[in-house]
């Protein structure tokens, strides 16, 4: 039997599919509030989206939620509702190419990238924890507007060998003559210069003092900083660590400490800071309650911004190193452990506040004897994860100059050293690794 609406409803359904032309009134009118502001805002803003990105075809694609709008209108004012699903299900959709496009997917590129994505994979299972031969490198330069010297490139020691490059700024097609001293004599061996994205080799032999000299011509038009690797192999298959391994690994402990100290720093500001920044014990007072929400909103900032952003900004105040690495850490650790401190707080039983509460404590004296208790295991959890973190968070920012071993690492992959990167990155995961368990059990043991 079909239902036939009545004048009033007919009039209702007229109304709101006239106003639907402008998305989310119909709803509105019928006061489905809540749905109709978010299509009377969120349509034209998603539509906005896509065609600020470029995705014109996308915007024209949103007409179909609009007409969904009307019909969603209709079924209201007939005492029905439509579901969701179906323009939740298309928005992600169409979000979802937007991305794509906006990202510039490019699965072409990716097949033809395999050769050399299998070429560093390979090279990633080929650290240079231990080696048998002796290398040394120097730099030269191809002088440009924008060319920077390379970091973290100390003198060798006295006895250690080393190659020199002579002359250390060059153009194409000028001979560079390197000399090498203090290695294997009478050995053979390779020299490998930078050339681009590829290497080019010359075969050298060392002489009874353990020197050699060698000259190659120039390629290398684009300016910037070039390697040059003597690799000389020691006698009777000598194995030692790598200068490599020796490298990262006093980086890797500087990262360590440089999260350490990190931590510290925040857990120094945050403690006192934390208890202004718990609702239950701030509410009590006008003043206490803008305290709360300063305080809150300082904890939320210092998150909000990531540690990266942090770490360039101070690299361009205190210069490149690990110090600014150590104040990016404390910074954004603030935040962090604020939260997690002040929600702590927020949690804690109020019974024992209460009871010595009424025996005329005051406020000092309620958090010393009826809060800290009560947060210590809390607050000793929350560091020692923050620590965790913090020790991944310090091989990233070494990438934009915050020092320890990510510094380095990026210097390895920019100069295509992928074996050399591969020890920085096994180092790094086994560091990572080793301090997550024993975090792990520091907290069971102490909680």
């Amino acid at each position: 039997m079909t239902i036939i609406p009545q004048p009033k409803n007919r009039r209702r359904v007229l109304i709101a599919s006239l106003l639907s032309i402008i998305p989310g009134l119909g709803q509105i009118y019928l006061g489905e509030v809540q749905r109709g502001l978010v299509l009377l805002f969120g349509l034209p803003a998603q539509t906005a989206i896509f065609w600020a990105i470029g995705g014109q075809w996308l915007a024209a694609t949103t007409v179909i939620i609009w007409a969904w709008n009307i019909l969603d209108a209709r079924k209201l004012a007939r005492g029905t509702k439509v579901s969701l699903a179906v323009p939740i299900l298309l928005l992600v959709v169409l979000n979802l190419a937007a991305g794509w496009h906006v990202t510039k997917i490019d699965l072409y590129e990716l097949a033809t990238g395999v050769p050399n994505m299998r070429r560093i994979g390979v090279s990633l299972f080929q650290p240079q924890f231990v080696v048998r031969d002796v290398r040394a490198s120097a730099v030269y330069t191809v002088p440009g507007p924008d060319v920077t010297k390379l970091g973290y490139r100390s003198e060798p020691a006295s006895d250690a060998p080393n190659i020199s490059v002579s002359p250390d700024s060059v153009v194409k097609g000028q001979n560079v003559t390197v000399s090498g001293r203090k290695f294997p004599s009478n050995q053979n061996g390779v020299l490998r210069i930078n050339v681009g994205s590829d290497w080019q080799k010359i075969s050298i032999k060392t002489d009874s003092n353990g020197r050699f000299i060698s000259k190659f011509v120039n390629q290398s038009t684009e300016p910037g900083d070039y390697i040059v690797e003597a690799i000389i192999g020691l006698p009777f298959n000598q194995w030692h660590p790598s200068e490599t391994l020796k490298l990262t690994s006093r980086l890797m402990l500087e990262t360590i400490f440089l999260a350490l100290v990190g931590t510290a720093m925040s857990i120094i500001v945050t403690v006192p800071l934390s208890f202004f920044g718990a609702r239950n014990l701030m509410k009590t007072s006008r003043a206490g309650r803008i305290a709360y929400a300063a305080t809150r909103g300082l904890f939320n900032v210092l998150r909000s911004i990531e540690v990266l952003i942090i770490a360039v900004m101070l690299t361009a105040a205190v210069g490149i190193g690990p110090f600014a690495g150590v104040l990016a850490l404390a910074i954004h650790g603030i935040g962090a452990l604020g939260k997690l401190y002040s929600e702590a707080i927020e949690s804690i039983e109020q019974g024992p506040i209460e009871a010595i509460t009424a025996t005329g404590a005051s406020k000092l004296q309620v958090i010393a004897f009826a809060v800290v208790p009560q947060i210590i295991p809390q607050f000793i959890s929350f560091t020692m994860y923050r620590w965790d973190i913090n020790v991944r968070m310090a091989t990233v920012i070494g990438l934009v100059g915050g020092g320890g071993i990510g510094y380095i690492l990026m210097q390895y992959i920019g100069l295509l050293q992928w074996k050399e990167a591969a020890t920085a990155i096994w180092l790094i995961a086994a560091v990572v690794m080793s301090m997550d368990y024993a975090s792990a059990v520091i907290r069971e043991k102490l909680l």
